[in-house]
């Protein structure tokens, strides 16, 4: 970890990786964050970050007084749920095509959501009522209760995945990345457009719009922490209903009497969310763009590249980091630039021995457009230590 101090800016602490610098766009973006007057000691980057929407992906802002929406970003509440098994390798099919069929045939990818609502009620009856509140008062978002019942469930697209996965001892993991979908989507992008125009009403000029803040006391502030805080148990819940139709998706081809043992080591963790915790000896809202939380004895999920290890860590509670860690591998390169640097043989390659999508949609998710996870991890061994390692044999992409 290096720290550097500039004049009229919060200190910034970063856990840069040997080799892997941090581009310019995403320093600049850090020293944006932290010339802000309510940053509180000092902003965090952890060692996958890039640069991203306003706040770098990878950063940790603990705030005084305000909170910035765009620095949560509109996939809210976007996180990892892994659980162990009670399965092994020698339990697997020969063939995991018909598996990853199941899986996607149970679970809705991109754009798509459950026809009726399914199974989803037990999940769904304690976040209902708050969000009819919120759609009731904020008609402007858009949006209907209906349409996030029927997502739920869901995985959605971009990087978002779903993992069999084996650990150093061959036993057999479910793992799985998602958010909130599109009520998180449009809560996201209706905050930020209340920022802005806050930020207009009371003169104030920002280096980047996307820094637009609400201020603690004001309605606003207080109706997007409520809608916010709610995104994110949604998120929570779109997992774990998720996790319990994976299961029983790979549990059709398991030997019989292991089919109702539960799981166990389940372990659900944001990584673009917000809360209100203490460091420094204050209460502070603590935004986590992309990082995890590390705080003692916190077990998290670090997902590696579709081709790479994936890692469930275990936080050592460093106060530098705000008690937080990195949330993945880190893009080393745009969507775009990836899909021009990469062939399909070097996806093939990269991919081997995992089933998976192996065509041109998901050369922008290939193995190479990330840092090394291993490089990412050894330069937070301050933050965490590896409880388990995983090794990806299956891969469904959203």
């Amino acid at each position: 970890m290096k720290t550097l101090e500039e004049q009229n800016r919060a200190p910034m602490k970063l856990w840069e990786p040997d080799g892997f610098p941090f581009e310019h766009e995403a320093m600049q973006q850090i020293r944006n964050v932290a010339s802000l007057p309510f940053i509180h000691h000092h902003v965090a980057v952890m060692a996958d970050a890039h640069f991203g929407i306003g706040a770098t992906v990878g950063s940790v802002i603990a705030t005084r007084g305000a909170v910035i929406p765009a620095s949560v970003g509109v996939d809210i509440g976007c996180g990892m749920v892994a659980a162990r098994t009670p399965w092994t390798a020698n339990d697997l099919p020969d063939s995991l095509k018909p598996m990853s069929d199941d899986i996607e045939w149970g679970i809705p990818v991109g754009f798509n959501q459950h026809k009726e609502h399914r199974a989803a009620y037990r999940e769904w009856a304690s976040l209902a009522p708050e969000l009819q509140t919120i759609l009731a008062k904020h008609p402007k978002l858009g949006t209907k209760h209906d349409k996030a019942l029927l997502q739920l469930g869901t995985l959605g697209g971009g990087n978002h995945f779903i993992e069999v996965c084996l650990d150093e001892e061959q036993r057999v993991w479910l793992m799985l990345h998602s958010g909130s979908r599109n009520i998180g989507n449009v809560i996201g992008h209706y905050f930020i457009e209340q920022a802005r125009q806050e930020m207009l009403r009371q003169d104030i000029h920002l280096p980047d719009r996307d820094l637009a803040y609400l201020s603690e006391g004001s309605e606003s502030f207080r109706d997007y922490i409520q809608a916010v805080w709610w995104a994110q148990r949604y998120a929570s819940a779109n997992r774990m209903v998720m996790l319990e139709t994976l299961r029983l998706a790979v549990a059709k081809y398991m030997p019989t009497w292991k089919v109702n043992t539960p799981l166990d080591v389940v372990v659900s963790c944001h990584h673009n969310y917000v809360s209100l915790e203490e460091h420094f000896g204050s209460p502070v809202y603590v935004t986590r763009k992309g990082a995890v939380r590390a705080g003692h004895g916190d077990l998290g999920v670090v997902p590696g590249s579709m081709g790479a290890k994936s890692y469930i860590v275990r936080g050592k509670g460093n106060p530098e980091s705000f008690e937080s860690c990195a949330h993945g591998a880190g893009r080393r390169m745009s969507r775009g630039a990836a899909k021009r640097a990469f062939t399909l043989d070097d996806h093939m390659k990269a991919t081997a021995g995992v089933e998976c999508r192996k065509d041109r949609g998901v050369l922008d998710e290939t193995p190479g457009a990330y840092k090394p996870i291993d490089v990412v991890m050894k330069a937070q061994e301050d933050l965490i230590e590896i409880a388990y390692t995983l090794k990806q044999v299956l891969c469904v992409k959203g």
